[in-house]
């Protein structure tokens, strides 16, 4: 599969190889460093207590604290390299996987985009903790048992089957807890959108006393995801418990063995002692790769995900900067279908508008009006045909230099925790006589004043704070603000009373004196008289497209026309009479 053939994570890593060769180098000498209490344990007891030199004794002490401290001072070293190569990572995809699980979300990807901040979170922290070090370190194992089998090779045998085991212990360990381990990270990211999608409407649930219910339907995947978790947490709890009583079991078998071939004459009473200590540093690293395998599995599974995810969705590339538009729109063959979905909501669409024309959207619910307002500002893509801007096909823009000429006003409008002023200027640089201007025009400038800190007001997530129609209202002065040349309002006046609305019939002639070109999707006919153009869509297709009046004109003919099931298709409430 393509998605499987990139690896921008370890593609990542690999830049950082300069990084990783000091990581390695430094694990090569403090592990050579760690021969040193089964060396001076030696030299104790085979010299210094045979010839009872206190010298030679304080001499050996002293040149191995020194070795001691190096060796500190190296582990130190090779903690921050470590820390540097996760920041380094981070630096390298945090962007890029946000990126891309916003691309994920606008596609109506089914995982959460949380899900994959929290996994390149969860491979940063792998490599930044002391689980990586069990990586390095385990590799030189085999010096450790090649000291022991020069020692003896009884104790080399013995040390090479206890290795055997552990690494056995691990490999089960591993087996055992990968489908639970699996199966637990994706019962979690179902309850946690459950969960999120639950609380986000939380007043309609508590008002209709739902609580009980839509908890329970939380609750089943959050509980089996919980005893899935159990279960890999026991199994590796057996394979640690397991894995250390081995491991010191092995230990005190070589002193055992040790003890036996020195009173064999077949080694010295130092060998012995070394033996020991020697196995126990050998099946160190052994022990802790058994015993971080649970975080290396989620890493890995993690590291799985990302890959996917990076790869499905690639970063843009950068395309030739093209000149400032002037608003021209055309739509050409447009046919689209919801991300996720298998529905067809517009279908063989085409229109054109002039620079600085207003163009008037309507039509029963479900006829593809916001389907058409996604489109046109790229949110969705199209299945087949084109939205140009200009000429230029609006997926052919870079989004970053695109946005500023683009004005949208969904019909569910989202405002953002921050101050008014920075929802306004669209999270940017706050240019204050831009904001007030934008704000003026979209006719709530009076009414920010009256907040409690006017512009510097704190909204919450989503504009907790603030009523339906000054959401609206501010979300109007967003899309407004830096001068857009193309506005795409969707229901604008949905929650306007009269006065809100005057204002916008009064922003929309303000518009069409300076040039811009604005779709205008609405359900009222209050404000189709400041329209040029009006298009009627039905089961997604355009049942009229031209001058407003005629338009209006022909679908009233048909309502007063029509038998009623024909006349069922045109059912545009009043705007017949809107002249």
């Amino acid at each position: 599969m393509k998605a499987a053939q990139v690896d921008e994570v370890r593609a990542a890593l690999t830049e950082q190889r300069g990084l990783l060769g000091s990581v390695a180098a430094f694990s090569a000498a403090i592990n050579l460093l760690m021969l040193l209490p089964a060396l001076y344990m030696l030299q104790v007891y085979d010299r210094v207590l045979s010839s009872g030199n206190g010298d030679t004794l304080l001499m050996l002490t002293v040149l191995v604290l020194g070795l001691y401290a190096l060796m500190g001072a190296l582990e130190w070293l090779r903690g921050l390299l470590v820390i540097r190569l996760g920041d380094a990572l981070d630096r390298r995809l945090a962007a890029r996987v946000y990126g891309a699980a916003f691309d994920r979300q606008l596609a109506g990807g089914a995982n959460p985009a949380a899900q994959a901040v929290s996994d390149l979170n969860q491979v940063r922290q792998f490599l930044t903790g002391n689980a990586i070090f069990a990586f390095f370190d385990a590799p030189w194992a085999p010096l450790y048992l090649l000291v022991l089998f020069l020692f003896h090779p009884l104790l080399g045998a013995l040390a090479l089957v206890g290795a055997l085991l552990l690494l056995a212990l691990a490999l089960i360990n591993e087996r055992w807890s990968r489908q639970p381990l699996r199966q637990s990270g994706r019962l979690n990211a179902e309850a946690g959108k459950l969960a999120g999608d639950q609380i986000r409407q939380a007043e309609t649930i508590q008002a209709m006393g739902m609580l009980g219910r839509v908890r329970g339907r939380w609750a089943a995947p959050h509980g089996e995801a919980v005893d899935q978790q159990h279960l890999a947490s026991e199994r590796a709890a057996l394979m640690t418990a397991l894995t250390r009583t081995l491991r010191i079991a092995l230990q005190s078998l070589m002193l055992g063995g040790g003890a036996w071939l020195a009173i064999q004459g077949d080694l010295t009473p130092g060998m012995m002692i070394a033996g020991s200590i020697l196995i126990g540093r050998m099946l160190a690293p052994v022990e802790q790769v058994v015993g971080v395998w649970r975080q290396w599995s989620g890493t890995r599974l993690a590291h799985r995900r990302l890959c996917l995810l990076l790869s499905s969705y690639p970063a843009p590339a950068a395309g030739l900067a093209l000149p400032a538009p002037a608003g021209a729109l055309a739509v050409e063959g447009l046919t689209v279908v919801p991300p996720a979905g298998q529905r067809v909501t517009l279908s063989g669409l085409s229109f054109s508008l002039a620079a600085g024309e207003i163009l008037g959207v309507v039509g029963e619910s479900g006829s593809g009006k916001s389907s058409l307002a996604r489109a046109l500002v790229g949110v969705w893509p199209a299945r087949t045909g084109k939205v140009r801007l200009d000429g230029a096909d609006l997926h052919g823009w870079d989004r970053e230099r695109l946005g500023p000429w683009l004005g949208y006003l969904p019909q569910d409008v989202a405002l953002f925790a921050g101050s008014v002023a920075e929802n306004i200027a669209r999270f940017g640089p706050v240019h204050a006589d831009s904001v007030v201007a934008a704000a003026t025009e979209a006719g709530v400038h009076d009414m920010i004043l009256r907040l409690p800190q006017g512009y510097d007001t704190v909204l919450g997530d989503g504009g907790a704070g603030l009523s339906g129609g000054q959401k609206q209202r501010i979300g109007l002065a967003r899309a407004l603000y830096g001068e857009p040349v193309l506005l795409v309002l969707d229901e604008p006046n949905a929650n306007l009373d009269e006065r809100g609305e005057a204002a916008l019939a009064a922003t929309l002639r303000g518009l069409k004196e300076r040039g811009r070109t604005v779709v205008l999707i609405t359900h009222r006919a209050g404000v189709l008289a400041c329209t040029d153009k009006l298009l009627a869509l039905s089961g997604g297709t355009a049942r009229a497209f031209g001058p407003t009046g005629k338009v209006l004109e022909s679908l009233r003919a048909a309502r007063e026309g029509a038998t009623p099931a024909a006349a069922a298709g045109y059912r545009m409430g009043n705007w017949g009479a809107a002249r």
